[in-house]
């Protein structure tokens, strides 16, 4: 069976081409129709050989592909191919162990999102596709994400995204940190964000008139649908709210500032190759040194991530930002007489 890159991409194209009556598609013609569509999903594709196309053709051909009945007519010495049944297409036969295989793969890597109820078709899917398959020996888990399906209020990820989806109105109970007790109140929800294995919704809150309110689900005590007109979103266009932050919190009147950081030793390697924010710009001043500038607004969860490097990162600018974490540090020294 082939299995290279790309090859499902290939047998589509070739189905077209097969399946066109009004055109003659030599071996040529079949390989450059093949490079357009590669070279349109990867401009630096090197495109596909005259062996590839034969190779593809006699999968096709086979059981283990779809069976198709090609003709190969001769046009002096060249050869043209096309179906004998004019109405044959591979996009209407069933899925054969090719496509099973690649939905399998597409469904494994959907069922590490445990305990999120939108995904709960993924796992009714699995036996489906076991049964229209030969394979019915169980695949080892060959790809694992950072995701805590034990998480407090992961369970109400599935009703705020049908409320988001069906523009309903909640009415939320709420109990914040600094809070002793729960109070109520009314959210039009709009968006939901992961950040650091927690989840936060936002949305407008009318009582405030804010539409960037925010709650951390693993607060939420209960969610009530409310009536009520729902408003929609007019103000935020959420790509763009969180592309000069790190994490969720965006300061009232807060503005971009330009950063400048230091980081020695093998952390500056780290950093390099996982970037702090997508404004990042780095050079290294010597080989144990990375300069690292960055231009963002100045929130709590930008000071968390800069305290855990603690020992490895220099605040060259903005001054202020350093004499905070300075005083964080110095909070933290107390903590160890």
């Amino acid at each position: 069976m082939a299995t290279n890159k790309n090859a499902l991409i290939r047998y589509k194209v070739l189905d077209k081409c097969f399946s066109n009556p009004g055109k003659r598609y030599f071996i040529n013609d079949l390989i450059e129709e093949c490079n357009k569509v590669l070279a349109d999903i990867d401009p630096n594709s090197s495109g596909i050989s005259r062996r590839q196309i034969f190779e593809d053709i006699v999968f096709m051909e086979s059981e283990e592909g779809w069976s198709i009945d090609l003709g190969k007519h001769r046009d002096g010495k060249r050869v043209y191919y096309r179906y004998n049944d004019k109405s044959f297409s591979i996009n209407n036969m069933p899925l054969n162990e090719l496509e099973i295989n690649q939905l399998k793969n597409a469904v494994d890597i959907l069922s590490q999102f445990k305990g999120m109820p939108q995904f709960e078709w993924v796992h009714e899917l699995v036996p489906k596709l076991q049964k229209g398959s030969n394979a019915h020996d169980r695949k080892k888990v060959i790809i694992d994400f950072d995701n805590n399906q034990y998480l407090k209020g992961i369970e109400n990820l599935g009703t705020l995204h049908n409320a988001i989806s069906y523009k309903k109105v909640l009415r939320v109970t709420y109990h914040p940190f600094e809070s002793e007790n729960a109070s109520e109140l009314t959210i039009h929800p709009y968006y939901l964000k992961q950040y650091n294995n927690r989840w936060f919704l936002f949305g407008y809150n009318p009582e405030k008139d804010k539409y960037d309110w925010n709650l951390a689900l693993d607060r939420i005590v209960s969610i009530e649908e409310e009536r009520g007109k729902y408003k929609k979103n007019t103000e935020i266009e959420w790509d763009e709210y969180f592309e000069d932050i790190i994490g969720v919190t965006k300061p009232i009147d807060g503005e971009v500032e330009n950063i400048s950081l230091l980081f020695k030793g093998k952390t500056g390697k780290y950093i390099e190759s996982k970037p702090l924010h997508g404004s990042q710009k780095s050079r290294w001043l010597d080989a144990n040194a990375l300069e690292v500038n960055l231009k963002l607004i100045i929130n709590y969860e930008f000071e968390r991530l800069l305290l855990s490097y603690a020992d490895s990162v220099v605040i060259q600018t903005p001054k202020k930002l350093s004499a905070q974490i300075r005083s964080h540090l110095k909070n933290a020294l107390e903590n160890y007489p």
